[in-house]
């Protein structure tokens, strides 16, 4: 797959563009390795400089890269033995949120969350991870399938939000994301989100509500996407750079208010530079997770719960 560069890193695929090209001719007419290894070594600290200060508009980039890994690009690198299960059990199947039986390094879990998918195809398939009522009811099933068998519920965030059509709402999109987000909140066993890009209101709340909530260092988690409040706020979709700016949204500004819990750093260049990289990373915390949770009793756990949630906007 090609490599895609945002807006903001064409002066890094210049660069990488350079070194191709003498690449080409280094095969035909002879070396230019110090050339290269020059222009290699600018190309690195130049995106190690251009990622040290993404603004939340730049973040909100990279969070949205169509290269970035998604929920099954996770399950494929983490899980083992996965099952999936479909259906809501009322209307039918929605594919922006997948989910099923899995084992976490030997461990079973219950795994799910949204999924993007990665080519036209697989993106009108899975909605462009934006869930329908069935999505969330699905998720509903399956919390619910947790708390019978004692299994630790894993999910991974990533949506710009629910999806907004007539068919969703007339079946009760509102009613299914406020019954999704209660079960998260009343579940007995141990639940960690991830928000691995986007985590866009009521869509993403609906599977984040969890006991602990971890986000990868680019990723974004905010109540509306940038392009709806600057159209709520100004009427001009074009000033989401303002918007993102100004709402607080990236994961330094959410772990100082106590919305999430722990960052995840990300390789250089953001998760879709070294999608191995982070898979193993985000596995590795998972598991440090688990293993804090591990011992807790389900009193315990909606206790710990219930005291994050409550203390989330309190001074002192």
């Amino acid at each position: 797959m090609a490599t895609h560069y945002l807006e903001f890193e064409k002066p890094i695929a210049d660069l990488e563009d350079k070194i191709e090209e003498l690449s080409l001719l280094a095969s035909t007419s002879g070396s230019f390795e110090t050339e290269i290894d020059g222009l290699r070594k600018k190309a690195e600290q130049l995106r190690r400089k251009t990622y040290a200060g993404l603004d939340p508009w730049m973040k909100t980039q990279v969070a949205r890269h169509p290269q970035r890994p998604h929920l099954t690009d996770y399950i494929d690198g983490l899980f083992t033995d996965f099952e999936e299960l479909k259906g809501d059990r009322q209307f039918g199947d929605d594919q922006a949120i997948i989910g099923g039986l899995a084992r976490f390094r030997g461990a079973p879990v219950v795994v799910m969350g949204h999924e993007k998918g990665n080519d036209t195809q697989s993106r009108v398939t899975h909605n462009f991870g934006m869930a329908r009522p069935e999505g969330y009811r699905k998720a509903v099933r399956l919390m619910d399938l947790a708390e019978q068998y004692g299994l630790p519920v894993l999910t991974f965030v990533d949506t710009a939000g629910a999806y907004p059509g007539l068919g969703a709402e007339e079946r009760g999109q509102a009613e299914a994301i406020a019954r999704s987000t209660e079960r998260c909140l009343t579940l007995g066993v141990p639940s960690i989100a991830t928000i691995t890009g986007e985590g866009g209101s009521g869509g993403a709340i609906a599977i984040a509500a969890a006991g602990r909530v971890l986000m990868l260092e680019h990723s974004i988690y905010s109540v509306i996407s940038p392009e709806g409040a600057a159209g709520i706020l100004w009427r001009d979709g074009a000033r989401a750079k303002d918007a993102a700016m100004a709402m607080k949204i990236t994961a330094p500004d959410l772990l100082e208010l106590k919305i999430i819990d722990r960052i995840i750093e990300e390789p250089l260049g953001g998760a879709h530079a070294d999608r191995e990289a982070i898979i193993t990373t985000v596995g590795d915390v998972l598991a440090e997770e688990l293993a804090a949770l591990s011992s807790l009793t389900p009193e315990q756990i909606r206790k710990a719960r219930a005291d994050r949630y409550y203390a989330i906007g309190r001074l002192g």
